[in-house]
């Protein structure tokens, strides 16, 4: 059949406009379907299959069409295919030289068949039994290797029955019909093949994240699971604000692209901790360093109790009455002793990180640390050197001024950390999500004192999920393990306080993010009765 230019023109148009679809198309299946589609479109073939090649030397069957029989298996929007793979070798090695699918996969070699039932090189036997069952007639077929740009067969396209446009009868494809075949399944392949590299190196990516957020779980038993959790609830509060459809958020959506951002950014907002010293992260009371000095402190009143009773046994060798096992009755002893045990209770339960230390127990401690002694070997000293003081004197939590600061730098180290990776461009605001985290509203916050409008929605879904995270969080040394309610009482008072995001505050309560969430990870004694109603701040949608 003689061929116009104008007709040429047209189809390589038509292959030119496939090759650039292939391209774009992102998912597997839609992409497998569009191959098979557009290839059956360009020879006007009633029915095909797509096979990819497994690495267990195997043609599976990802997509199926006969137009004539309704048949429409795999893919997006078709019934699952059923049928085993097709071995491309025996046990024995020997290749599958009777299907005729696998032998071009094997050889990287077109079959263009003009009738399978008068075809002796290949066994159709299931394609006459499929025929006898269904009615159909299966004539020409047309079987070509998928093969990437590494000359690697990644797969193998076959279509049957081309139709005639005119007359309505199968026909045997064409030479053209070939060539055109050939051409499209190179596009796809290489499509598939780049789709397929894309994939591994996200996968490579995610595993890479995770990996450094796991490290940083596992360098504090304090904080294990932190990074994992802050995720699922970041996930949590961007598909509930996306589906919301009542309140200020009912016009937002996010891409499924946009929530990889985000969650990649909820993954690593704690990256910047892999520099931050074990013994802060880790810090359970005031005095804790490497270890808990308070050891140190009890030593000290040991030989303070010591040089108490060695001066009553002195008193007792000095009078004129008594014995040295009367030391006990000695009443200024008695007094010293509690005295002491008095003042070790006392800085003892200073020690544990409570919610407020007054300004008179701060006093005390100045007074009780000034105690002069003299048993070092350097000198008088006081009983308290003045950094144990001022640890001691922290008014919440555990942790100084300084040790606070170097807690708060690893936001900054996880932005310069971000920052300095080269992103794709869907990934460009990873390190503004990540290092916002405990940035608040009205500009308290740190390290960068944002506001409102210098926050983005993706920005504060983070902050939430930090924040909601640590309060109800079981694993921490300082505190412990806080009820559902309490924890949403002071997620509220947050939002009174504009520190954190409104809208999204209403979408966390209103579809009851917290108890999806509590279910999966929160200790069932945690999960008391929640009254939404008096959660402060909380406007019902």
């Amino acid at each position: 059949m003689d061929i116009s230019s104008v007709d040429i023109s047209k189809l390589l148009g038509e292959l030119n406009a496939i090759g650039i679809a292939l391209s774009a198309e992102k998912d597997h299946d839609r992409l497998m379907e569009m191959i098979l589609v557009r290839a059956r479109e360009i020879t006007n073939a009633d029915g095909g299959t797509l096979y990819t090649r497994a690495e267990d030397q195997a043609l599976r069957f990802e997509i199926m069409h006969t137009e004539s029989l309704g048949i429409k298996k795999g893919g997006k929007s078709g019934e699952p295919i059923e049928l085993p793979p097709i071995p491309l070798y025996n046990d024995d090695g020997e290749a599958n030289s009777n299907n005729v699918a696998a032998c071009a996969a094997i050889q990287g070699k077109t079959f263009n068949i003009t009738d399978a039932y008068s075809d002796r090189n290949f066994d159709f036997s299931g394609t006459r039994k499929f025929d006898e069952k269904t009615g159909y007639r299966s004539t020409s077929f047309l079987t070509v290797p998928m093969t990437d740009h590494e000359n690697t067969i990644i797969g193998v396209l076959q279509l049957i029955n081309a139709i005639d446009g005119k007359t309505g009868q199968v026909k045997a494809f064409t030479r053209l019909d070939q060539q055109l075949v050939e051409s499209l399944a190179s596009q796809a392949a290489v499509a598939i093949s780049n789709k397929n590299l894309i994939e591994a190196q996200r996968q490579l990516f995610d595993a890479l994240i995770k990996l450094i957020a796991n490290a940083i779980d596992e360098k504090s038993p304090y904080t294990a699971g932190h990074c994992r959790r802050v995720p699922v609830l970041t996930n949590m509060l961007a598909d509930a604000a996306s589906s919301i459809r009542t309140g200020p958020l009912k016009d937002f959506h996010m891409t499924d692209e946009e929530k990889y951002e985000l969650e990649v950014a909820a993954w690593l907002h704690d990256c910047g901790k892999i520099t931050t010293p074990e013994y802060v992260v880790d810090k359970s009371t005031k005095l804790e360093t490497i270890f808990d000095r308070i050891e140190l402190v009890r030593h000290r009143y040991e030989i303070l109790m010591r040089d108490a009773e060695i001066a009553a046994l002195k008193r007792r060798l000095n009078g004129s009455s008594g014995s040295l096992a009367d030391v006990e009755d000695d009443e200024e002893f008695q007094k010293t002793q509690q005295k002491l045990r008095d003042e070790l209770d006392y800085i003892e339960k200073c020690n544990f990180g409570g919610e407020f230390l007054s300004e008179e127990d701060q006093q005390r401690i100045t007074e009780i640390g000034g105690t002069p002694v003299n048993y070092y070997i350097e000198g008088e000293k006081t009983l308290l050197s003045e950094e144990e003081v001022n640890n001691l004197q922290i008014s919440r939590g555990t942790l100084s001024i300084r040790e606070r600061e170097i807690i708060n730098n690893h936001v900054s180290v996880t932005i310069k950390m971000l920052e300095s990776l080269p992103y794709p461009k869907h990934l460009k605001r990873v390190p503004e999500y990540a290092g916002g985290h405990h940035e608040k509203l009205d500009g308290t916050g740190y390290p960068n004192h944002l506001t409102a409008e210098q926050m983005s929605i993706p920005a504060r879904m983070v902050a939430i999920a930090d924040i909601f995270e640590a309060l109800t969080a079981a694993d921490r040394p300082y505190k412990k393990a806080m009820p559902l309610s309490l924890a949403l009482t002071i997620l509220g008072r947050m939002k009174e306080d504009n520190h954190i995001d409104a809208d999204l505050f209403d979408v966390f309560i209103h579809d009851k993010l917290y108890l999806k969430y509590a279910e999966q990870y929160l200790d069932p004694e945690q999960i008391d009765e929640v009254n939404v109603e008096a959660i402060p701040g909380y406007h019902p949608l």
